[in-house]
């Protein structure tokens, strides 16, 4: 059994059909990138996976249970399904270590010593042990996006899915996010990674899903993908890239 599992889902905005028969299993401790032109479908797979959107088809499982289900308990699933975003989406008028304290006393009720410890720890995890009392308007883009994934951490999930995190970044910043992005998939933790990052995708990557009009087009190791894919939808999408 895959800790993460789509099976022919389906999703519309509307009348456009957005997401079609998407079958995708994501195993522990991989790290499974997603790649793909824009309005593909990419994001709306992320978001369809912990419930910011409601598909119409199909069914989603997180080791084994069903996250489509109408009856699942949303607010605990998402405790098991970190997400971090292009937008950083941190409290302003919170500091650093406040913002990744607030979840796991607010929803998982754990007392305030111990979050404050286990943020610190999160912090210097993302190499901002520093920054632990700065409020985000002091903190750079990538120092905002690495705090947003110590949130997102902060409540232990069993996977984590990443939305184009670097995109809203400027180019000089990007490389502490994969950075810390790299350091997470060699710790083993379970990733679904939407990017255009293509090295980040060649370097990290243990599978390559390539989605194009709302499918999925190819399925395949870095190596194959990167040097010899297996689709004419993949050969044409790398011509672009090179």
């Amino acid at each position: 059994m895959s800790l993460l599992e789509f099976e022919k889902v389906n999703k519309y905005f509307g009348e456009t059909h957005v997401l079609k028969d998407v079958d995708l299993n994501v195993e522990e401790g991989e790290v499974c990138v997603i790649i793909g032109p824009s309005g593909s479908g990419k994001s709306t797979l992320l978001r369809c996976a912990n419930r910011l959107e409601e598909i119409q088809g199909g069914e989603i499982r997180l080791d084994g249970q069903s996250i489509s289900d109408p009856d699942a308990d949303i607010n605990r699933l998402r405790q098991r399904i970190g997400m971090v975003f292009q937008s950083f989406n941190l409290f302003p008028h919170k500091t650093a270590l406040e913002n990744v304290t607030l979840a796991p006393t607010k929803v998982k009720g754990k007392d305030a010593s111990s979050a404050k410890q286990e943020a610190k720890t999160l912090l210097d995890r993302v190499g901002l042990s520093a920054q632990s009392s700065s409020y985000p308007n002091q903190l750079s883009g990538g120092q905002q996006q690495r705090v947003a994934i110590a949130r997102a951490l902060a409540m232990n999930p069993r996977v984590m899915l990443f939305d184009e995190v670097t995109s809203a970044l400027d180019p000089e910043l990007v490389g502490e996010v994969l950075d810390v992005m790299h350091s997470l998939a060699e710790e083993g933790m379970t990733m679904l990674v939407v990017t255009h990052e293509m090295g980040f995708a060649r370097e990290v990557g243990d599978r390559i899903v390539l989605m194009a009009d709302g499918r999925v087009v190819e399925d395949s190791p870095p190596e194959v993908f990167f040097e010899n894919p297996k689709t004419d939808r993949g050969k044409q999408f790398l011509s672009k890239l090179l």
